[in-house]
């Protein structure tokens, strides 16, 4: 059963996120984006196929039963090649464009049994999405020059049942009080609303790198370097980014690199400037969804190299002057004496009909 980590939600950070990607993605239409900030989900809608596991950005929602980070290890450690529903995965869609590229560099041969997509429930939703990550990461193979190789094959693994399987009574009555838990949500026909608790709100500050980045990270340094640093179409890479930076734009509010929820943003103390890590970028889109003057944009392109030798890129940088009436520090890039929040004292301010001057 999938469960929300309402902390790492992107749509916790800020309220207006456009984030709907998990709910987009769930096949039975378990989880709805509504009035709510947090997702909604039906758990007794919920087939666990973990593919909203997969999309999520940040890592928010994850399956009680399956962990793709524990898969990872245990697959590449292993001498088997086959991912299949019926073998290791719940869906092939539950694993992530990240850890599957991950996978491919270090183990050079996967492959996908696609044969029971066939007549699938889920597979409306599911099938295309399993398609699109092996066309992203064969691309992204491709451009790393890798000679790793991912398969899409009909084989219909089918798992032998061993002799001594537990008849249902059995294992009916060997549930353990969690289980019971998860059966009573599961057949409760009803949407659940999650809410930030306290213990939620403290977590939002952290900045958190997330466990696919890492791996990714990790297996990237068993690549040997390409011979030169492909650029590939930004539209063609799901999971992280290049910014750019409109610098006429930008009101050095602060929101972009305050809401980043891996530090891929960041200022200095002074609050003097914006830079940014490419590597840590998960491609939530928050950013873009806070800033008002659509000042951060998305770079069409993305380099290569920067999965082997990541910079960290300065976008812009500001002045910082003490506001001339209530001589607080505040950083601009204009030739603003007033800090914002004076300034919009004064804007607002109602007009002197007599003397329209004062």
């Amino acid at each position: 059963m999938i469960q929300l980590n309402a902390s790492r939600c992107v749509r916790s950070l800020f309220v207006d996120s456009e984030c709907n990607m998990c709910e987009v993605i769930c096949p039975t239409k378990a989880i709805v984006i509504g009035e709510n900030p947090l997702p909604i989900i039906n758990f007794s809608s919920c087939v666990g196929c973990g593919a909203c596991d997969a999309i999520c950005p940040n890592e928010a929602l994850t399956l009680d039963d399956f962990s793709a980070t524990d898969f990872f290890f245990t697959f590449v450690e292993s001498d088997e090649n086959l991912i299949s529903c019926r073998k290791n995965v719940p869906c092939i869609a539950s694993l992530n464009i990240e850890n599957i590229i991950s996978m491919a560099v270090l183990k050079k041969d996967i492959v996908f049994d696609m044969g029971h997509c066939d007549g699938c429930s889920i597979a409306s939703t599911c099938r295309p999405q399993i398609e699109k990550n092996y066309e992203e990461a064969t691309y992204m193979l491709e451009a790393m020059e890798s000679d790793a190789v991912i398969k899409l094959e009909n084989i219909k693994y089918e798992r032998k049942k061993p002799k001594d399987e537990i008849s249902n009574i059995r294992e009916f009555f060997a549930k353990t009080k969690h289980e019971f838990e998860k059966e009573i949500l599961q057949a409760t026909d009803e949407l659940v609303k999650h809410t930030l608790e306290k213990a939620d709100i403290r977590l939002l500050k952290q900045k958190r790198i997330t466990d696919r980045r890492k791996l990714f990270f990790a297996a990237i340094k068993h690549v040997e370097k390409p011979s030169q640093f492909h650029i590939v179409e930004a539209d063609e890479i799901s999971f992280t980014s290049q910014k750019l930076m409109d610098e006429q734009s930008c009101t050095a509010c602060q929101k972009c690199y305050r809401v980043c929820p891996t530090g891929a943003l960041t200022s200095d103390i002074k609050n003097s400037k914006i830079d940014f890590d490419p590597f840590l970028c998960i491609k939530c889109n928050l950013c873009h969804d806070v800033c008002e003057p659509d000042a951060i944009t998305l770079s069409p392109s993305y380099a290569i190299k920067e999965f082997f030798k990541p910079v960290v890129q300065n976008l812009i940088s500001f002045a910082v002057k003490r506001c001339k009436k209530c001589h607080m520090i505040f950083s601009t890039n204009s030739s603003e004496d007033l800090c914002y929040r004076c300034k919009a004292k004064k804007d607002s301010s109602p007009v002197n009909l007599t003397n329209p001057a004062k």
